[in-house]
């Protein structure tokens, strides 16, 4: 099911939805843009969301453009760790739901 030529078909999103699909491209390229927050360390924290919903399109995209704002590996690793960790607290502290 994952290939990443699925994403040509993005098109059909645009040619179909083209006020929303501008508006939404608009946003992710301001997103992204340097600010308060560097390239990089946009790029990793997009990273780790894309871990913990585990969209594996969203992992290879943002893997790429971290490693292209200068991550790398070990920087991928922490990256990879803190998601983990996040993943993992949720499930702990959604724990304290199974006590009554």
């Amino acid at each position: 099911m994952f290939d990443m030529k699925n994403l040509t078909q993005l098109k059909k999103l645009d040619e179909n939805a083209p006020e929303s699909m501008k508006a939404f491209w608009e946003f992710d390229k301001l997103a992204f843009q340097p600010g308060t927050i560097d390239a990089l360390h946009k790029q990793l924290m997009a990273l780790a969301v894309a871990l913990t919903t585990q969209c594996p399109y969203c992992i290879e995209l943002h893997r790429r453009a971290a490693v292209q704002a200068g991550a790398t590996e070990p920087m991928l690793a922490e990256t990879a760790v803190v998601a983990a960790a996040m993943r993992a607290g949720a499930a702990v502290t959604h724990s304290t739901h199974l006590f009554k």
